[in-house]
């Protein structure tokens, strides 16, 4: 079964979606998170405010915050191989990560364009005739 893991930046509670200025990334992808695991995906995330021993544990954890400091949180690792820095996937990348069915068909999160974020994050790729397309 595949698994994914998700090492966060330092965040208030688990989810990071409490207080008063609440990030609105960290909302949708905590409500992704939950749709994930709805759909029998597996998913488990990591807090280095709560849990800097999963962070010290993880041989590829370690490696990326010395070369790249907190930077490359969070950082996303499937089946034991870093797939995302800097960036919380998509409900639709999770879908494809966690190989289950998605509630979008089209690429990227349903955008007609690829953003350089996603382009960055590994999810779609430029083809030589210039359009976008998704793994």
């Amino acid at each position: 079964m595949i698994k994914i893991e998700v090492y966060d930046p330092a965040l208030c509670c688990s989810t990071g979606v409490c207080g008063t200025d609440v990030d609105l990334k960290l909302v949708q992808f905590a409500s992704d998170a939950k749709w994930l695991k709805e759909q029998g995906g597996r998913i488990e995330r990591f807090n280095l405010a709560q849990q800097p021993a999963a962070f010290a544990n993880n041989p590829l954890v370690r490696s990326a915050l010395a070369a790249q400091g907190d930077d490359c949180l969070p950082l996303v690792i499937v089946n034991g191989v870093i797939v995302m820095q800097g960036v919380y996937p998509t409900r639709e990348q999770m879908a494809r990560l966690a190989d289950v069915a998605s509630a979008k068909s089209a690429c990227c999160g349903g955008e007609a364009e690829t953003t350089e974020k996603q382009k960055s994050s590994g999810c779609c790729q430029e083809e030589s005739s210039g359009s976008s397309s998704c793994c």
